[in-house]
């Protein structure tokens, strides 16, 4: 059935909903207003002051601005006048054409508009200078509060204005998503579709025309009808041609919304048209169905008012389908969560969501061509329990976002190149190991991997247990990440960390002196040399022990066993407490010492005389010890260099600093649980002690 998204204008505005508000002063929106109105004060944003490092980080402004109220640039100015609506939203001199292509689409649903505006704004009697906006970050609603100074030009808005200049909704937005990632400068460059998923906590989809799917105009249709938000661009072949105009009207490298679509009839064909906006208020098409085509005067008069098509040089403009998908190349869907949608939506997607980290040196592997390394990124199980409706196979959408790169353009992070692989989940709770990924081949994958804030696609697979392994495409590249899955039906994700498990085997009991083998004689000789009459040694003497001794084992490098093992060695085995090992301590301690060097020549596979961090998980499962991936990133940072590489006396360390810490809660666990209680002296002592 033909179908057109048009503004929404009968429904009341829907009352804002709850948010985290995120203002240093720790007040609330509604605290620091009503605290102006008492004071008799207008709001100035301490956050986000009027000055040139709100504007621009890496540049200065080439004109002087100057930054004003909207009651000092106009009489009587509105916050929202008549209804927000697309021509609200015009461009200035700032490339951020993506957003407010976004916001032009935020303009059609007055349920998400007023979601992210909250319109119970004014400059009427109770004005105090403060506004508020709401943005989804990284699985969350969170309020942000702007004062209303507003950077002029000769007392003219320069970034983002209405077409009426008594109007400021739409540019007081943009200085609140200014201040949400920094600067306004911050906001150059960047897609539509991050935008939109800030509006609402969609998730995105792209398609490219030239490989449009079948039912194409469908897919879209049926996205309009669901609320889903809608934006366009043309590809670039080189910087040079951003925002170049072509002979058909039409901007490349630009951000546009698409704000329609319909079917006419037109000398008994029926022709597919789409509705597209340009954010700068101005500059259309100029082809077939252009606003002053001759096309329109093919149909009847009734279908041009219900299209309400005009020829106004606002931006907006209709063209046949078959004309956008060859001048146009890509479209960004962005489909809606259950909460942004109308109650009577024809379609909700089920929404499940992961949040996690990519380390360096224990979880950021990095993609699959680094085999050796990409086993130990996070790994994450997807349940897929139920079919679609009167299908064989489960429908999902994975999104994989980096959070706050833009936010920290400022201190020069890029945007990671991101991507994830989804394998068939053997029958595990622990983490899988490298050699699952050399043998087992991934059911599906994201496209590419690309350096974009967030990546999606939609997957069918048969109902089942699978494994999603989110990547930065290099290794050691770190940032924290959420995963979110849109399904059909409902679907559960987890981190497949499994849990921390221990097994040390105890330690043999020393033969008496007339059994003790030569190797033990030896020992025992050189023992007494050092130890003297008391036979004890402490941790100076130990250390000149254990060095004597591995210097001449053969195999294992290391440049030296430091004070401090020696000290934390005399912690795990000194039974008697008084901060010297006797030698049938020392004897304990040597055959363990045998055992961990063992491991470590194992996992040193290039015989440097250190391990790689990331195999370090293996090394430790060989001792006996299973972590998971937040004690693991604990230990990394504790023993490992900046190269990611673990020398022996560190390994050392680590080894006894954990056989020690499970000694320890294995003596303080007074239940048949996995946890202790401890008052502030035993705290204290377990700390010490460890």
């Amino acid at each position: 059935m033909p179908y057109i998204y048009q503004d929404p204008r009968q429904k009341e505005p829907s009352s804002p909903q709850s948010a985290r508000s995120i203002h240093s002063s720790g007040k609330s929106y509604e605290q620091l207003k009503q605290e102006c109105l008492r004071n008799g004060t207008l709001f100035e944003d301490a956050d986000f002051p009027a000055n040139d490092a709100s504007l621009f980080y890496s540049e200065k402004p080439n004109i002087p601005f100057v930054w004003k109220r909207p009651k000092d640039i106009v009489k009587d100015p509105e916050f929202i006048l008549g209804g927000a609506s697309r021509t609200d939203v015009c461009q200035g001199d700032l490339g951020d054409c993506w957003f407010l292509a976004a916001i032009a689409s935020l303009t059609l649903s007055e349920k998400i508009l007023y979601r992210v505006v909250p319109p119970d704004q004014s400059f009427g009697s109770d004005y105090a200078g403060i506004f508020h906006f709401q943005f989804w970050q990284h699985n969350e609603w969170i309020d942000v509060v702007i004062d209303d100074k507003l950077p002029t030009f000769r007392n003219r808005l320069v970034f983002l204005h209405s077409a009426d200049l008594n109007e400021f909704w739409s540019a007081l937005l943009e200085k609140a998503y200014a201040k949400l990632n920094g600067s306004y400068e911050a906001l150059k460059g960047g897609s539509t579709i991050e935008a939109m998923e800030d509006f609402t906590g969609g998730v995105s989809e792209m398609y490219e025309n030239k490989n449009a799917p079948d039912k194409y105009f469908e897919i879209m249709d049926k996205a309009l009808k669901r609320g889903s938000m809608l934006g366009c661009s043309i590809d670039t072949a080189s910087s040079a041609e951003t925002e170049a105009k072509t002979p058909q009207g039409l901007v490349k490298g630009h951000a546009y919304s698409i704000t329609g679509l319909d079917v006419v009839n037109s000398r008994g064909q029926k022709v597919q048209l789409i509705r597209v906006r340009n954010p700068w208020g101005q500059v259309e098409w100029n082809g077939a169905w252009s606003d002053n085509s001759a096309e329109w005067n093919s149909i009847d008069p009734a279908e041009r008012k219900r299209l309400c098509q005009t020829s106004l040089d606002d931006g907006e403009f209709w063209m046949k389908f078959d004309d956008f998908k060859r001048y146009f190349d890509k479209v960004e869907i962005c489909n809606l969560t259950p909460d942004a949608l109308e109650d009577d939506t024809e379609h909700k997607w089920e929404v499940t969501v992961h949040e996690g980290s990519w380390v360096r040196g224990s979880t950021a592997g990095g993609c699959r061509n680094f085999l050796e390394t990409f086993w130990t990124n996070p790994q994450v199980k997807l349940s897929l329990k139920e079919k679609d409706d009167g299908q064989n196979d489960c429908t999902f959408i994975a999104a994989l976002m980096q959070k706050n790169r833009r936010k920290l353009k400022k201190a020069g992070a890029d945007m990671l190149t991101i991507g994830y692989t989804i394998y068939q989940c053997p029958e595990a709770e622990s983490q899988i190991k490298k050699d699952f990924f050399k043998f087992n081949a991934s059911k599906a994958r994201s496209k590419t991997y690309i350096n974009l804030r967030e990546i999606s696609q939609r997957f069918k697979l048969p109902p089942g247990e699978y494994m999603i392994v989110p990547t930065t495409f290099q290794p050691h590249e770190e940032a924290d990440f959420c995963l979110r899955i849109f399904s059909e039906k409902k679907a559960t994700i987890q981190e497949i960390e499994g849990d921390i498990k221990v097994d040390i085997p105890d330690p043999p009991k020393p033969n008496p002196p007339h059994k003790e083998t030569d190797e033990e004689k030896q020992f025992r000789g050189f023992f007494e040399q050092i130890a003297g009459e008391d036979m004890e040694v402490d941790g100076k003497e130990l250390q000149y022990i254990l060095n004597a001794v591995l210097q001449r084992t053969k195999n294992i490098k290391f440049k030296e066993i430091s004070r401090l093992s020696c000290l934390n060695i005399i912690s795990l085995m000194d039974a008697s407490g008084n901060g010297k090992l006797g030698f049938d301590e020392f004897k304990t301690f040597w055959d363990k010492l045998k055992t961990w060097i063992g491991i470590f020549l194992q996992f040193d596979t290039d015989k440097s005389g250190t391990m790689s961090s990331y195999e370090l998980r293996l090394a430790l499962n060989a001792a006996g010890y299973q972590l998971n991936n937040i004690v693991l990133q604990l230990v990394v940072l504790r023993f490992a260099d900046d190269y990611y590489q673990i020398e022996f006396d560190d390994f050392l360390n680590c080894l006894i600093r954990l056989e020690n810490s499970f000694r320890v809660f294995k003596a303080m666990n007074r239940s048949t649980t996995d946890t202790i209680s401890l008052n502030q002296s035993e705290f204290i002592s377990l700390a010490m002690n460890i």
